[in-house]
């Protein structure tokens, strides 16, 4: 890892140069991060050959006007798995990262703050992991960037 780099930023390194290897390419449906995801995804030198872009839909009507989200809470594994799969559509990509969740200060949809949803739709399908995340608003936001793209890495093996 180069000393320029922080973490998530190497790790967002790493999963371009594994698309780049396999000629694949990634899109992101952003909620509670904000277009944070896609700033990481954006950040390595090349991106373009591999980031097709992302969708910020932080808010719910966005999310069902956008993406075609029907689910009934906006923090669960059924809004996230729609999320993906209509940036999926959207985006035209091989790959579509999707996070929603709580960074706080309060909580929602009767979730408690931390509680986050990351959607990883691919070539054989979507893949929900649920998170529960410690630490203030900016932390659980930058932990759920981390935590998407370690589900990315981890699917290109």
């Amino acid at each position: 890892m180069s000393a320029d780099l922080t973490p998530a930023q190497s790790l967002a390194a790493t999963v371009h140069r594994a698309l780049l290897a396999r000629g694949e390419s990634v899109g992101c449906a952003e909620s509670l991060t904000g277009g944070g995801l896609a700033d990481l995804l954006s950040g390595t030198p090349g991106a373009s050959a591999t980031f097709a872009g992302g969708v910020v839909t932080y808010a719910t009507r966005v999310k069902r006007d956008v993406l075609g989200v029907t689910a009934s809470q906006v923090v669960s594994a059924d809004c996230a798995s729609q999320m993906a799969r209509g940036a999926q559509q959207l985006l035209g990509t091989d790959w579509v990262l999707a996070t929603t969740g709580v960074a706080g200060p309060e909580k929602q949809d009767d979730k408690p703050v931390g509680t986050v949803y990351v959607a990883l739709a691919g070539p054989k399908g979507v893949q929900v992991l649920r998170h529960a995340l410690d630490g203030d608003r900016t932390q659980i936001r930058a932990a759920s960037c981390v935590a998407a793209l370690e589900a990315l890495a981890d699917a290109l093996g």
